[in-house]
C-alpha cells in the first residue's frame, strides 16, 4: 500500500496532540497526551522534556491504532511546538535541566541588561520583537548567570519540537519561525544575529543549525524507531513554531490574509512579504513557515481567560443551567448576551486581568467595568466582556493598518472561536467579514502537516492551504451595530489612558 499519511505533532503547553492527515489534507484521527508544568518559583515555569518524548510516543501509538493505519504508511512526520523556550542539551542530546518554557519570566534582570547593552530600538529592528524575559535570549543568559555548571556542559539550546527531532534523527536543528521568537535572530537576514550574540556574549556554537520549515532534516533512526512507533527511514520534516503553524493551518499564506486566534489569550497575525515595524512597538514580527513571508502579530493577554473568569465568578446561574441541560456553559452565556443590544447599554469592560501585552505592554494594567448603573443586569456584563475583548483586538488591527498593512478579511481559530456571537461582534467591530474554518482547533497541527507535505512532495507549495482550509461559516458586519461600536471604540481607548495613573498607584502599593 502506498504511503499517503502525514503525521503531525503539536507540542503545546498542556500536552502533545498527534494528528494524522491524508494526502488530501483531511483529518483522519487525533490523539492527545498531557504533561505537567512545574512552577519552582514565582513567575517560573518549567517542563520535563522526557515528558514531551513520552507524550509523542504514546500519542503516536494511540493515533495509529485509532486510525488503523500501519506505520509503514506514514509518509512523513512534522512538528509544531510551543515557542520561546530554553532547553540545554549536552553533546549526546541529553537534557541538562528541565526546559524553561515560554511563560517563564525569571530573566527580568537579563532582559534589562540586554536593554542597557543593545537598546530597545536596536533589538526591535534586528529581531522584530521587543526585549522581554519571555524570549529565549534572557533565559539562556539566566542559565549562564545562575547555573554555570550546566552552562559549561551545554552543546545546544533547543525548543520543544527541536528536542523531539533530535531524538528521532540525531540532528540539532531549528527553523526560522522558532528562531524568530528568541531575541537572537536577524529576521531580515534570516540568520543568527552576530551583533546580538556578540553584545550579550552568547556563542553561536550553542545554537542549533537553521532550516526552513519544509526541510527534511533527517530520517527516523533504526535504534529509536520501535520506541517511537515509526518506521525506520521515515522522513522528518522541520515544521515550525505554533503561531506560524496556525497561520498556515488557517489558510493565511498570502499578502492581505490574516487570522485571529482566540483561546485563553488571543492574537491577530498577518501574512506579509516584509516585517511590520510599529513606532510604538505595539506589535512584533515572526518568520512565517513560508520562507518568503513574515508573520506580524499582536497578542493580548486575557481574552478567553476573561470570559472564563466571568463564568467562574459571576455566571453561576448560567453554569448551573448548563449543567442541568448538559450543554456548554458558554452557550448559555452567549444566549443571555444576545438578548442585549450591541454596546451593552454603554457598559465597557477593560480586559486587562493579567496586565497587557499588545497593544500597551503594561504589566500593571487591571480589568474594569466602566459605566455600571442599576439598570445593568448580568447579560449586560456578559456582552460587555466579549465586546471589550474585541475592542482591544481592534487596536492591534489598527496598528497594522497604520503601518500600511492591507487586511481584507479575518479568519478565526481556537476554542474561543466556536462562539458565533463573538464572531459576529468581531465582524461588527472590525468592519470585515469573519471566516470560520471547519478545523478551528486543529489549525496548528494542519499547518505542521502542510509543511510536512510540501517537504516530501505531497503538496506543491503553501498556497495549497487556501484549498485545504474549508470555510464553513461567514459573519458579515451589520451597519447598525457597526455604527454603535464606532461611537464606543474611542471611549474604550480613552478609558484605558485615563486609568493608567490609577494602575501606577495600585502597583506602588505592592
Amino acid at each position: 500500500m502506498k504511503k499517503e499519511y502525514i503525521l503531525a505533532h503539536d507540542l503545546g503547553t498542556t500536552g502533545n496532540k498527534a494528528t494524522l492527515y491524508d494526502s488530501a489534507g483531511k483529518l483522519v484521527a487525533s490523539s492527545f497526551h498531557s504533561y505537567a508544568t512545574h512552577y519552582p518559583g514565582v513567575n517560573w515555569a518549567e517542563q520535563n522534556p522526557l515528558d514531551w518524548w513520552k507524550a509523542v510516543c504514546v500519542s503516536t501509538q494511540d493515533l495509529l491504532k485509532k486510525a488503523r493505519i500501519s506505520k509503514k504508511n506514514v509518509a512523513c512526520v512534522s512538528f509544531s511546538g510551543q515557542m520561546m523556550g530554553c532547553l540545554p542539551l549536552d553533546k549526546q542530546g541529553n537534557p541538562l535541566r528541565n526546559s524553561i518554557i515560554w511563560a517563564d519570566q525569571r530573566g527580568v534582570e537579563q532582559a534589562n541588561r540586554i536593554r542597557e547593552i543593545v537598546g530597545e530600538d536596536e533589538v526591535y529592528t534586528i529581531t522584530g520583537h521587543r526585549i522581554s524575559p519571555t524570549y529565549s535570549a534572557a533565559k539562556i543568559m539566566w542559565v549562564r548567570d545562575n547555573e554555570p555548571g550546566i552552562f559549561k556542559k551545554v552543546h545546544k539550546f533547543v525548543h520543544a519540537k527541536d528536542y523531539i527531532i533530535y531524538r528521532l534523527t540525531h540532528r540539532f536543528a531549528t527553523d526560522y519561525s522558532d528562531a524568530s521568537g528568541m531575541n537572537l535572530f536577524d529576521i531580515q537576514k534570516r540568520e543568527w544575529s552576530s551583533q546580538m550574540l556578540k553584545l550579550i556574549r552568547i556563542p553561536v556554537e550553542i545554537l542549533p543549525e537553521l532550516h526552513t520549515s519544509i526541510d527534511v532534516v533527517g530520517e527516523v533512526t533504526r535504534e529509536i524507531s520501535e520506541e517511537a512507533f515509526l518506521g525506520p527511514g521515515t522522513p522528518v520534516v522541520m515544521g515550525g513554531g505554533d503561531g506560524p503553524c496556525a497561520a498556515v493551518g488557517a489558510g493565511v499564506v498570502r499578502e492581505g490574509s490574516s487570522y485571529n486566534y482566540v483561546g485563553s489569550s488571543s492574537w491577530i497575525a498577518l501574512a506579509s512579504r516584509k516585517p511590520i515595524y510599529d513606532p510604538e512597538k505595539r506589535t512584533f514580527t515572526f518568520s512565517h513557515l513560508d520562507p518568503g513571508m513574515f508573520m506580524p502579530a499582536g497578542t493580548m493577554q486575557t481574552a478567553g481567560g476573561a470570559y472564563q473568569w466571568l463564568k467562574d465568578n459571576i455566571c453561576w446561574v448560567e453554569t448551573e443551567a448548563a449543567r442541568e441541560a448538559k450543554v456548554d456553559p458558554y452557550e448559555i452565556m452567549d444566549l443571555k448576551a444576545e438578548s442585549v443590544e450591541p454596546g451593552a447599554q454603554n457598559l465597557l469592560f477593560l480586559p486587562y486581568l493579567m496586565g497587557e501585552r499588545s497593544p500597551y505592554w503594561n504589566p500593571d494594567a487591571k480589568g474594569a467595568f466602566i459605566g455600571l448603573t442599576l439598570t445593568h443586569k448580568r447579560e449586560h456584563l456578559i456582552r460587555s466582556v466579549l465586546e471589550g475583548i474585541v475592542f482591544n483586538l481592534k487596536i492591534i488591527l489598527d496598528a497594522f493598518e497604520h503601518q500600511g498593512a492591507r487586511v481584507e478579511e479575518v479568519r478565526v481559530i481556537g476554542g474561543g472561536a466556536k462562539g458565533r456571537l463573538l464572531r459576529q461582534i468581531m465582524a461588527d467591530v472590525y468592519g470585515r467579514k469573519i471566516l470560520c474554518p471547519l478545523l478551528i482547533e486543529e489549525a496548528t497541527s494542519l499547518g505542521a502537516a502542510i509543511a510536512g507535505g510540501i517537504g516530501t512532495g505531497i503538496f506543491k507549495n503553501f498556497r495549497v492551504a487556501e484549498r485545504l482550509v474549508k470555510i464553513v461559516e461567514v459573519q458579515s458586519p451589520r451597519p447598525s451595530a457597526r455604527e454603535r461600536y464606532e461611537r464606543l471604540y474611542p471611549i474604550f481607548k480613552n478609558a484605558y489612558q485615563a486609568l493608567v495613573p490609577i494602575y501606577e498607584q495600585i502597583a506602588s502599593l505592592k
